[in-house]
């Protein structure tokens, strides 16, 4: 009995293609340095994107910094005119105090001249005591009296009411003070009222 000889063709499995529409998209690259470089470029762009991500962040912080260091600088701002509003407005109510404390000062001072004819000494004591005090406080408040006797005429210190005599002085000088006047600092709080030799 004879063998059957015949060969039987072997099968071979069939050749594996690669997807050629998925390694165009780049989901399945083609090669490992097609893989590398799809890796690459993609951690690229994340960097990209981080470094664009954080650029944004520090010019958001340097608008935030710039925008408190205004407010800072506002507010300071503010304080100080503050400051220097409630200094000139103390200032301005200690001169108006002082303005009405004056008139008090030339009647004591007028009284003091008056008690100097009384026998009464216990009087004329207590006034010249009234008087001194009220002079040295306003002096410890820098308010003193303009004394212009002699010297030539200055209309932003006096006032010139009268006129004296070619004999009271010098042409143009302050021969005789009517009302005292008083400063406070730089400032005049009243004029002198004067007679002023003719020119």
């Amino acid at each position: 009995m004879a063998k059957d000889k015949t060969v039987k063709p072997v099968e071979t499995a069939p050749e594996s293609k690669p997807d050629t529409a998925a390694a165009q998209d780049g989901r399945l690259p083609e090669t490992a340095d097609a893989a590398a470089e799809a890796v690459a470029a993609e951690a690229k762009a994340e960097a990209d994107a981080l470094k664009a991500a954080l650029a944004e962040a520090n010019a958001k912080a340097e608008e935030y910094l710039n925008m408190a260091q205004r407010v800072q600088a506002d507010f300071d701002n503010y304080r100080r005119r503050n400051v220097n509003a409630r200094g000139e407005a103390f200032e301005d109510g200690a001169k108006s105090i002082v303005l009405m404390l004056l008139p008090v000062l030339d009647n004591m001072e007028r009284a003091t001249e008056a008690v100097k004819c009384s026998e009464d000494d216990a009087l004329t004591e207590g006034v010249q005591l009234v008087s001194k005090q009220l002079r040295e406080m306003l002096e410890k408040r820098g308010v003193k009296p303009i004394q212009r006797l002699g010297e030539k005429f200055d209309p932003s210190m006096e006032h010139a009411i009268m006129n004296g005599t070619p004999e009271d002085g010098e042409p143009g000088t302050v021969c005789e003070v009517l009302q005292k006047g008083y400063c406070m600092g730089d400032t005049v709080l009243r004029h002198a009222m004067v007679k002023v030799v003719p020119q």
